[in-house]
């Protein structure tokens, strides 16, 4: 928590230094010193987490903290974050979460993810029509400004779910360009596993359990049912709601708590995007998603539960 808060100081106190460069050699610097601190944190990493923002990553982070504070007896109120636990007990790994944003404005490295190709690389994906949906309420609701401007976002909040989705800096394109670019280096990176969103909601505590083997941190079974029960769904609307891992920053604490589409547990539904387009919205984007992302994740427009198709990945 210290070092974070000095890390965020201490480019704060770089951006502030250089408030007379124009508005885009500034966010260049900001996107290089924070690919600085994200290299620096990959190369420490006994395991890298990526995923595309809103593929279930807290969601995962809730579920490994659970078991390492059931397997070394620690508290519950702290998440996991790279090696906060790792001080705790020496024997919890260094876990890296990465949305691989800012590394390659650091490293140049913009074409390939050679910085990873060492590391033991865990790949959550999510059906990108999901993901987009549940980026837009992200954007909407819980993004800071900076970060809309970092990354790319519409400044403007006019901006209907479906228009959103069609824009190629921010919606399906961006994360179809994102998952393309993983999909081609797979088989460069020595130690690999694509983990599903879709998988880990049909059976998480089998798909936990792959995880943990992964790693090289197994747990028992009672281990991993305690921590599904305690990472569910209501359990973590709940925690939320309560703001129960405050002294982890504001990973998980509604921005406004009457408002659920500002929490960060919003509904956790599979094939929920659905619910928020017309037919032809729907066609539009099934044919995007069919033309353009790599089958191989198996998310074609009628094959959202296809699980066989990421074997060999």
């Amino acid at each position: 928590m210290v070092r974070s808060i000095w890390k965020k100081a201490s480019r704060k106190t770089v951006l502030s230094a250089v408030f007379f460069f124009p508005q885009e050699r500034k966010k260049a610097l900001e996107r290089w010193l924070r690919g600085r601190e994200e290299f620096r944190k990959l190369q420490l990493a006994d395991c890298v987490v990526v995923s595309f923002g809103k593929s279930g990553r807290t969601w995962l982070r809730v579920l490994l903290s659970r078991v390492y504070q059931l397997k070394h007896g620690l508290a519950q109120r702290y998440l996991l974050g790279f090696d906060n636990l790792h001080h705790k007990n020496p024997a919890i790994p260094k876990i890296f979460f990465t949305h691989d944003n800012y590394i390659k404005d650091y490293t140049q490295h913009l074409d390939s993810k050679v910085d990873f190709y060492e590391k033991k690389v865990i790949l959550l994906v999510r059906d990108p029509r999901d993901v987009v949906v549940s980026q837009f309420f992200q954007w909407k609701f819980r993004m800071k400004p900076n970060k809309k401007s970092l990354n790319d976002y519409p400044v403007s909040e006019a901006v209907s779910v479906f228009e959103f989705a069609m824009q190629p800096d921010a919606g399906l394109p961006k994360i179809i360009r994102f998952m393309n670019s993983w999909a081609q280096e797979i088989p460069r990176i020595k130690d690999f596993l694509v983990v599903r969103y879709e998988d880990m909601r049909s059976d998480p505590e089998k798909v936990l359990k792959k995880m943990l083997d992964f790693i090289g941190t197994p747990a028992t079974d009672g281990q991993i049912k305690e921590a599904v029960t305690f990472a569910s769904y209501d359990n973590m609307k709940q925690l939320e709601q309560k703001k129960a891992f405050w002294l982890s920053g504001g990973r998980l604490t509604p921005k406004d708590r009457q408002n659920p589409d500002s929490y960060k547990v919003r509904r956790a539904k599979v094939g929920g995007y659905r619910d928020y387009f017309e037919e032809h919205e729907i066609a539009a984007i099934e044919e995007l998603i069919q033309v353009t992302l790599a089958p191989s994740f198996g998310y074609g427009s009628n094959d959202t539960a296809n699980t066989s198709a990421i074997v060999g990945l």
